[in-house]
């Protein structure tokens, strides 16, 4: 039987098509996936992102032990401030760690610095798909130290929610009481969450209850993730949706939205043997200097990986999907020189859109690619990434 997020029956009540995703019941769309895409595109969406694992990990020493952990460096990580980070392990049976085994990427994930307790404990909370949570934690656990810190799950305990949008905050940022937000927040906190950066935190108080808010997303739209109690998520969620005007999307839009801005889905882009340098995520793995699990490995592909990602563009709606072919022919003769990765029609762009990791030399000699799509042969254009990026509002 699927788990049940906090919001569930909400969905239930409001025409939510639930399916089982990542063994969780979820809303894939309310209405229709391209009215909830181009309503976050152009005003304020709404995603219920509770199926997502959230970690608390703490600890005098656990920036030390994540810095062990994670391939992106955590030891200089401001307070209030998120990264994106690959967590790499060893093959085998998590729970009886193979330390001798073939390292693979288990998940990507955010990890936030929060502000340390009064007795210096460090915390931090790690937010992680929800296919591979328990994996995560189980490794996560399995990897402690005798001493000094400690890894809680607390996705059952708590609720997520995403809200995203130029409506968000307004279009500037001294207009954050023209937002949604403002039916949840004080105008006070307001004008700290319409301050923070990109992958800023802030921790603060809603109803009484501590939350956590970031300057985070997955639609490529400016907005916030919020991680609070699930028992504040409903009449939360109300107040965005009923009071605020944000519209309810489910998880067909948040795909269709996070591959326009070229953003990496676990299984798609990434998967446990991934390449990162190959996948475009160079970015999210600090090497010199660090000892995490793979590093040696991952150390040797830089500079050396004969793969790249690229985005593709169709000339007409038609999409093609994880797995289809690129081609290109010479000679007279056909050659497959890679595979599409994620692939949809893209309400913005109004064309077939997709990601691909294909053979770098395609790219050195410019070939003319072709997608084959359920046995059909179509031209495609290289175009670079993200698909789509928000206009700049002064």
């Amino acid at each position: 039987m699927s788990q049940r997020t906090p919001l569930a029956e909400w969905h239930e009540n409001n025409r939510g098509r639930m399916v089982d995703f990542a063994g969780w019941s979820m809303p894939v769309q309310y209405s229709t996936i391209v009215s909830e895409h181009l309503g976050t595109r152009k005003g304020a969406g709404v995603f219920d992102v509770s199926h997502m694992g959230r970690v608390a990990i703490e600890g005098s020493q656990a920036a030390e032990w994540l810095e062990s952990r994670l391939t992106r460096q955590v030891r200089d990580l401001p307070v209030g401030r998120a990264r994106y980070t690959l967590i790499t392990g060893v093959d085998g049976t998590v729970g009886k760690v193979q330390l001798d085994g073939t390292p693979v990427i288990l998940d990507d994930a955010l990890v936030t610095r929060l502000a340390d307790k009064k007795n210096g404990t460090q915390r931090f909370i790690l937010v992680v798909n929800a296919s591979n949570r328990q994996r995560v934690v189980r490794w996560l656990e399995a990897c402690l130290p005798p001493e000094g810190v400690t890894v809680n799950d607390i996705t059952e305990e708590s609720a997520m929610i995403a809200v995203q949008g130029p409506r968000v905050f307004g279009h500037k940022k001294d207009d954050a009481h023209e937002g949604p937000l403002r039916c949840v927040f004080e105008e006070r906190i307001l004008e700290q969450l319409a301050a923070l950066p990109n992958y800023g935190a802030l921790e603060t108080q809603l109803g009484g209850e501590r939350v956590l808010v970031s300057r985070t997303g997955y639609t490529g739209e400016d907005g916030v993730e919020i991680i609070l109690e699930a028992s504040q998520a409903q009449g939360v969620w109300q107040e965005l949706v009923e009071e605020g005007g944000a519209i309810p999307c489910g998880l067909g839009s948040r795909d269709t939205l996070r591959l326009e801005a070229a953003m990496p889905l676990y299984g798609h882009e990434l998967h446990e043997k991934t390449d990162p340098f190959s996948a475009g995520l160079g970015f999210a793995v600090n090497i010199d200097g660090r000892d995490f699990p793979g590093v040696e490995e991952i150390r040797t592909r830089r500079g050396e990986s004969d793969r790249r990602r690229i985005g593709l563009v169709f000339e007409s709606r038609r999409a093609a999907r994880s797995g289809d072919q690129v081609m290109f022919s010479k000679n007279g003769m056909d050659f497959v020189c890679g595979e599409i990765t994620s692939g949809s029609f893209s309400p913005t762009c109004e064309r077939g859109i997709a990601l691909a990791v294909v053979d770098r030399v395609v790219l050195e000699h410019e070939c003319e690619l072709e997608v084959l799509v359920r046995g059909v042969r179509l031209p495609v254009k290289i175009v670079s990434l993200p698909f789509y990026r928000r206009p700049r509002h002064d």
